[in-house]
């Protein structure tokens, strides 16, 4: 079984052991950080974290989803960390910088009517949760027409050499977060009930942050990138890690108990399976537009790639809007107006897709 599997990695082109540590790391830290306090089924979850980091700095009011999440924290500066030691950290930018805005606005909105992120996506599947099929099915109907439109010539344009300065400002605001989580200045809100309460000890937390954003910043981890180069170019590599990321969050969540089989009474889910369809249709199609899901921008952010940052930006503030228009879903299923703000999503990246061709 040991020759077995060595054989069948040294044959996948471009598969290292950066990618395989990051998906095993991501499987297991992942579901512990629930056993260690995190929300149920959600042990990583971009669009939920920024929701309560939005809120927390006054982006919304929505009083269950305030706390400024250290993972985020972490997965920047981690990145930052090992893209500035290996000599990786550069400035680089320029590529239409409004669009990138509103393609990482949008990767939240349909992320928010799902309520998750791709990874979360993941995660929910992993812990049982059914629920997550349909939007497993959307997020790879996104991705296959973002793909469609990119073998058309999409392209949104060269990135450049930038002012230094511009790299510097994403990894800047996640240390200022920093500041403000361990200091907590009058202005900074933190739940007392519902998700935004509900979290793992800072310091281990920002550990496990910054452990998975400096192992993917080598590897480059992307759910969508590895749903792109798979069926773009046949390309394995990328998606061993996301393979071993299910396979050893299944054996973490059964050996912790967390592992719950069905549809019905699963924590942070609705049943409206086509809407689930529909916000992750629109995160996927978003994300191969963007050239990464919302944790990849994260982590190109922190090794200095400004339109990362820029679509960073827009992530956040979305993040407050959802709450704040009334787009996000709860559990009793998605709201009218996240259904309309999906659709909108939609239509701007198919118009977008048409007049972006080279």
């Amino acid at each position: 079984m040991k020759h077995f599997i060595k054989k069948t990695f040294e044959s996948i082109p471009g598969l290292n052991w950066s990618i395989i540590l990051s998906g095993i790391a991501f499987g297991v830290l992942g579901v512990m950080l629930v056993q260690w306090g995190n929300p149920k089924n959600t042990g990583v979850c971009v669009s939920c974290f920024l929701e309560g980091i939005s809120g927390s700095i006054g982006l919304h009011s929505n009083n269950r989803m305030m706390y400024i999440r250290p993972e985020i924290i972490g997965f920047v500066l981690g990145a930052f960390l090992l893209a500035f030691v290996t000599k990786d950290f550069r400035s680089v930018g320029g590529s239409s910088p409004m669009t990138r805005f509103l393609l990482g606005f949008f990767t939240i909105v349909g992320s928010a009517v799902f309520m998750g992120c791709p990874i979360k996506l993941l995660f929910r599947l992993s812990a049982g949760d059914l629920t997550g099929l349909a939007a497993l099915l959307g997020l790879v109907a996104g991705v296959w027409v973002g793909i469609l439109f990119m073998r058309e010539g999409f392209y949104l344009g060269d990135e450049a050499p930038m002012n230094k300065m511009n790299a510097w400002i994403i990894p800047l605001l996640m240390v200022l977060f920093l500041i403000f989580v361990v200091v907590t200045p009058f202005f900074i809100t933190e739940s007392t009930r519902g998700p935004g309460a509900v979290y793992a000890p800072l310091w281990i937390a920002l550990t496990v942050g910054l452990v998975l954003g400096a192992l993917t910043q080598r590897s480059r981890f992307c759910i969508v990138g590895s749903l792109r180069n798979y069926l773009l170019a046949n390309d394995k590599s990328l998606m061993v890690g996301i393979v071993l990321m299910i396979v050893f969050a299944i054996i973490t969540s059964i050996a912790t108990g967390q592992f719950h089989m069905g549809m019905n009474d699963q924590p942070g889910s609705h049943l409206s399976h086509e809407w689930s369809f529909m916000g992750m249709f629109l995160t996927g199609f978003a994300s191969v537009l963007l050239g990464g899901c919302p944790y990849r921008q994260l982590i190109l952010a922190g090794e200095g790639n400004v339109d990362s940052g820029v679509a960073t930006l827009g992530m956040i503030v979305a993040a407050g809007v959802v709450h704040s228009w009334y787009l996000a879903s709860s559990t009793a299923g998605p709201t009218f107006n996240g259904k309309i703000a999906v659709l909108v999503g939609i239509v701007f990246c198919f118009v977008l897709s048409l007049t972006n061709r080279e």
